[in-house]
């Protein structure tokens, strides 16, 4: 257990920012490498299980068992019958089979995916006398399996649910943002602990709570559970070892001394609610400030220091959601608008390793949201009015926009500094740096003023 292959899928676009975390969480850049749509690592089952406690980045920690060469179901059957399942689990205990393919010759993921399940049923059986039961809704443990052109990889889970749960969502809109990419943002938006971040467009508050649990240090995964603990290889007392030195090195400020500076802002306050008791949750309720009120009317909510401020968002987009406030009621502000505008990527869609076999076609009435890149027109009111607003008051702040439109610094009349590609499960996007320099403001419109 000492030398084992590791594999930690991602979104597309975040490998770079996964690679350089894996390393600093092993404390071995050389035994990382990045790859196409993940990160490889060399590692100990103790360092797979510190990945899983403190890996913001990644979907999961798939242990590699098997790679070979196939050309049939039959080579992908004896693969499988060469893997010793029974070091990782027993026929007591439920698994189920996730499959993937990239140009895989074979017709039918399926029929795949059910020579695997034969391959493990059948070694235990020839060793045990006994054979473990399929669960596809709760299983105890779960087996990956990779086809590409030529190859067949099969993984051993260690992750259970996906990462991106973290154990203290409770409350989300309709369609919240995965904390991984949240966390992606604020990795490719450089913001560092000692500068202020806004988000304008907080939602369920994921990307507030997630860049002040990295400021003090608090583990990713410290309040949920792992698939690793269902495996035999686990060892309680190493891990609750583990998850208590994590804990200990949380630096969180003492009462009245908070020197963190995050905010977040939500036009529908219902919104706002959910991500104060999010924070309260996730242990930041006290740290970070969130606020109801219109990104086209919010000023500044402190001033510039010296290292900047930064503002990262999420804002709405395509068919996510109903742009509200200001812009979506043709430039007339109103009290009574509930539109969630949350800040997330849309439900039933998942990355790569959490994909099912075989996906049923969607008809339009169930297409989910956020699936075209194409603005309406309130949105092409916003997006104007929103760069409008922030060169009227936001003066030497960093801006960065994760949307799916290429030309969105046109339609904003910005020029962006950069732009870093991220996709937010099967959309790409772009998260586009705008250096904001304003304008004079007219004396009714005070430059800044608190949030």
């Amino acid at each position: 257990m000492n030398n084992l292959h590791l594999f930690l899928p991602c979104a597309g676009g975040v490998e770079t920012y996964l690679a350089a975390e894996a390393a600093k969480i092993i404390g071995d850049a050389e035994s990382v490498r990045q790859e196409m749509g993940g990160v490889a690592v060399k590692a100990s089952w103790r360092q797979a299980l510190e990945l899983n406690l403190h890996s913001r980045l990644a979907s999961r920690v798939l242990v590699g068992v098997m790679q070979r060469p196939y050309r049939s179901e039959d080579d992908i059957y004896e693969a499988a019958c060469d893997v010793a399942w029974e070091i990782w689990f027993t026929p007591k205990q439920t698994f189920k089979i996730d499959i993937t393919a990239t140009r895989s010759p074979l017709k039918s993921l399926n029929f795949a995916a059910l020579r695997v399940k034969d391959a493990i049923c059948d070694r235990f059986r020839h060793k045990t006398g006994e054979r473990p039961s399929v669960d596809t809704q709760r299983p105890e443990v779960r087996v990956y399996v990779h086809l590409s052109a030529e190859h067949v990889s099969l993984y051993v889970d260690t992750s259970g649910e996906p990462l991106f749960k973290r154990g203290w969502r409770q409350d989300k809109g309709d369609a919240p943002l995965k904390e991984t990419l949240a966390a992606a943002m604020i990795a490719a938006s450089g913001w560092q602990p000692d500068q202020p971040l806004y988000d304008p467009c907080c939602g369920s508050g994921t990307i507030a709570i997630e860049a002040a649990q990295i400021a003090l240090g608090i583990p990713a995964g410290g309040q949920r559970r792992f698939g690793f603990e269902r495996l035999l290889p686990f060892q309680k007392h190493v891990w609750d070892a583990m998850k208590s030195e994590a804990l200990r090195a949380v630096s969180m400020p003492a009462v009245g001394q908070n020197t963190l500076e995050i905010y977040g802002s939500d036009v529908a306050h219902r919104m706002v609610d959910f991500a104060q008791r999010n924070a309260d949750l996730a242990g930041v309720g006290e740290l970070v400030q969130l606020r109801g009120g219109d990104a086209l009317q919010r000023k500044p909510p402190c001033d510039v220091p010296p290292q900047g401020a930064v503002i990262l968002t999420n804002p709405p987009y395509g068919e996510r959601i109903e742009v509200a406030g200001v812009a979506g009621t043709g430039g007339r502000a109103s009290p009574r608008v509930h539109t969630v505008r949350s800040d997330h990527s849309p439900r039933g869609l998942r990355d790569e390793f959490d994909r099912p076999m075989e996906s049923p076609p969607m008809s339009a009435g169930t297409r989910p949201a956020r699936e075209t890149a194409e603005f309406n027109q309130d949105e092409g009111d916003f997006f104007p009015q929103l760069a409008t607003h922030w060169k009227t008051h936001f003066d030497g702040w960093t801006a960065h926009l994760l949307v799916p439109d290429m030309k969105l610094p046109g339609k904003m009349r910005l020029k962006e500094t950069r732009r870093v590609p991220l996709w937010n499960g099967p959309i790409e996007c772009r998260l586009f740096r705008f250096d904001i320099q304003g304008r004079r403001a007219t004396p009714s419109e005070p430059s800044s003023a608190s949030a």
